[in-house]
């Protein structure tokens, strides 16, 4: 793959309380080729990336990374319905990505420090 990349980042300092969403609109076409999420603690959380139109079509919920080590997510592991079988989510111009943290997973530990970050190959 050859091609501009760029990033989107989110960062939610502090403990968690409650669960946390997001959504930013691509400015053109683009390949979502990983995500990159981990809280500084040991933690319960779950993370899904989906669109407007579904909300876990590129990814269902699945557990971030613990103590500031990141999980990382990219073409064999985007399992929504969106997504062709081990295959990078292809997105149009105007997408609106959408993301769903659950801050502590089945009400286990809350997440602490938490930071997602979204790589993207344009085009």
């Amino acid at each position: 793959m050859d091609g501009l990349r760029f990033t989107v980042h989110v960062h939610l300092g502090g403990t968690l309380s409650a669960n946390q969403q997001g959504a930013f609109q691509l400015p053109c076409g683009a390949t979502l080729t990983e995500v990159s999420v981990c809280g500084s603690n040991a933690n319960d959380a779950t993370l899904q990336v989906g669109t407007s139109g579904d909300a876990d079509g590129i990814l269902t919920a699945q557990a971030i990374g613990d103590s500031s080590v990141p999980i990382v997510w990219d073409r064999g592991d985007f399992n929504g319905a969106l997504v062709e079988s081990n295959q990078f989510p292809a997105l149009d111009d105007d997408t609106v990505v959408t993301w769903v943290l659950d801050f502590d997973g089945a009400s286990g530990t809350a997440a602490q420090n938490v930071s997602i970050l979204f790589t993207f190959l344009e085009g």
